[in-house]
């Protein structure tokens, strides 16, 4: 059974259509929306400020969420694919994005919507990542705009997610 548990107070609110894989832990104040997913060993830890995550959003395995005590939550919007062993601290991620396996996304730092940060990006602190563009490579930079094929592989990404985890709620009834 997955670990979510209050912080001073604060019970994370989740959708109950989302799943939520058994040793994934979410603590504090957490919301997350409509056919997301969360999967194994993902923590997603709202303690010393917020965290939202839109629908149809998939949180890979091995992800860690957190946010900054003075002034960062972290908000994820719809339909964006976070990758396997991603690390996410007190930024915002729009919707449509892809975050590449193990990328780590820094306090401040805005992923505009459709954009793809490569696996194992480091993006640093308070960089602003217009939509529609690729960035790569430690520290991260802007590589190129993406194409009209990208932008619409990105639109129909997130609902592969959709699909797997329908599928594990109802083998896990």
């Amino acid at each position: 059974m997955a670990v979510i548990k209050p912080y001073k107070g604060v019970y994370p609110k989740i959708d109950p259509t989302v799943f939520v894989a058994e040793n994934a832990v979410i603590i504090g104040d957490v919301e997350i929306g409509k056919d997301s997913s969360v999967w194994y060993n993902v923590v997603i830890r709202g303690d010393v400020n917020y965290i939202r995550i839109g629908e149809r959003t998939n949180i890979q395995d091995g992800t860690i969420i957190h946010v900054d005590h003075k002034k960062y939550p972290t908000v994820i919007g719809n339909n964006v694919t976070i990758g396997h062993k991603v690390m996410i601290h007190a930024c915002t991620i729009e919707d449509f994005c892809l975050i590449g396996m193990s990328a780590t996304i820094m306090d401040g730092v805005v992923v505009g919507k459709q954009s793809i940060v490569a696996a194992g990006a480091l993006v640093t602190p308070g960089k602003i990542i217009e939509p529609q563009s690729l960035w790569a490579g430690v520290p991260a930079k802007f590589v190129r705009k993406l194409t009209e094929e990208e932008l619409n592989w990105l639109e129909k990404s997130a609902e592969n997610y959709v699909k797997y985890k329908n599928s594990y709620l109802e083998e896990l009834k």
